[in-house]
């Protein structure tokens, strides 16, 4: 029964996901050569490097778009995230949110 509600969940966790558009305008592929600027600490791939860094790979654009803007405007702080995103124009951040958001990752659930 709880396999079952997982994977119900999961599937509708992956619906939802299929639903969210891409920001007005935004170029994934222009995003992947401006993530090489994250791949330090958040991987071209969008799986984290850093072990205080967070995954990116299949984020919604909402989301990814929402913190780079906090983070620019100060509203969201972290010591090196609040510098690199002074840098990045709405074009970057819609570019950026659209490549890693683009990627797909898979989830193995244990027996």
């Amino acid at each position: 029964m709880l396999l079952r509600s997982f994977r119900l969940i999961e599937a509708v966790a992956v619906m939802v996901a299929l639903c969210v558009p891409s920001p007005a305008g935004a170029d994934a592929s222009a995003g992947r050569q401006k993530a090489a600027m994250c791949a330090v600490c958040h991987g071209l791939d969008g799986l984290a490097k850093q072990p205080d860094a967070p995954h990116l790979a299949g984020e919604s654009p909402i989301y990814l778009t929402r913190q780079l803007e906090a983070f620019r405007s100060g509203e969201r702080k972290h010591e090196q995230m609040s510098i690199i995103a002074q840098g990045l124009t709405d074009e970057d951040i819609a570019d950026l949110a659209d490549w890693y958001s683009s990627l797909k990752i898979t989830v193995t659930v244990p027996q």
